[in-house]
């Protein structure tokens, strides 16, 4: 259930809905960076929230007409957009918990990231105050030093994170770390993309 290498894929179906999911994703950037640095406070969300708001709204018209933009639809830039949009839908849980759906459907064709849906499936759990299952999902501390969320069998964790291609969970945390310890770049939201008071890393 690995995504197919770009190379063996012919071009995106709509090349139209792939340039608006990455317009969508550039205008999110700045505001998801600014989040991945500074502690949960949801007074203090503001415009960026409302784009968020939006970007989910256009994500769920998508999939009503499409099912979820995977590779053949959009190709693989504005794919990794929509899982991005997907993963900061917060504002519309419906849509976010349909696009975890969809997508989960697209992986098991193979024409979607199993990595990017375990992100999206985690960040679910933990909305709803769950444990995660894949230790993807980290918050804030007081210290603005990131810590992982709370995950079923952690004992598991490492091997669950291998059979779906990620890394230890120690690596990845302290990967996280050092990114959010270095200056921003313009590329670090895509990289390494957070919501409000959760951030996700491999």
């Amino acid at each position: 259930m690995t995504t197919p290498p770009i190379g063996l894929l012919p071009g995106p179906r709509r090349p139209d809905l792939a340039a608006e999911l990455i317009h969508c994703l550039d205008v999110a950037r700045e505001h998801w960076l600014r989040l991945a640095r500074q502690p949960a406070n949801p007074a203090g969300l503001g415009p960026g929230r409302h784009t968020d708001y939006r970007n989910a709204v256009f994500l769920g018209r998508l999939i009503g007409d499409y099912g979820w933009p995977d590779l053949p639809l959009v190709g693989q830039d504005a794919a990794e957009a929509a899982y991005l949009i997907a993963l900061h839908a917060d504002p519309r849980r419906d849509i976010q918990v349909a696009a975890m759906r969809e997508m989960y459907q697209a992986v098991r064709r193979g024409t979607a990231s199993m990595r990017d849906w375990v992100h999206l499936h985690d960040r679910i759990l933990c909305a709803d105050g769950a444990p995660q299952v894949y230790g993807t999902q980290h918050q804030l501390g007081p210290d603005g030093i990131p810590v992982r969320l709370p995950v079923r069998n952690p004992e598991e964790l490492d091997v669950r994170r291998r059979e779906v291609g990620l890394p230890p969970a120690a690596e990845a945390l302290a990967s996280l770390r050092q990114k959010l310890a270095a200056e921003p770049t313009n590329h670090a939201a895509t990289d390494n993309p957070p919501t409000a008071n959760l951030t996700a890393a491999a």
